[in-house]
C-alpha cells in the first residue's frame, strides 16, 4: 500500500442533454455587459451531433448540480 501515490480518477465525460452525443466542438467566446463595463470569457462547447451550444463559465454550468 503506498500512500500519496493515488491514480488519477478519469474526469467524467460531457454528454449533450439533448441527443446524448459524446463529440464536441470547443470555442471561446467574450460577451461584454450591456454598458460596456465588464467582460465575461465564456466557453462553450458545441455538439458535432446536433449543434447544440453548452455554455461554461468558470469551469460551471448550469448543469452543475452539486
Amino acid at each position: 500500500m503506498t500512500i500519496g501515490h493515488e491514480h488519477p480518477t478519469n474526469p467524467p465525460q460531457l454528454v449533450c442533454p439533448l441527443c446524448s452525443g459524446t463529440s464536441f466542438t470547443k470555442e471561446v467566446a467574450k460577451s461584454d455587459s450591456r454598458w460596456g463595463f465588464t467582460t465575461h470569457k465564456v466557453t462553450m462547447m458545441i455538439c458535432t451531433r446536433c449543434a447544440h451550444i453548452l455554455h461554461f463559465y468558470n469551469h460551471r454550468s448550469i448543469f452543475d448540480i452539486d
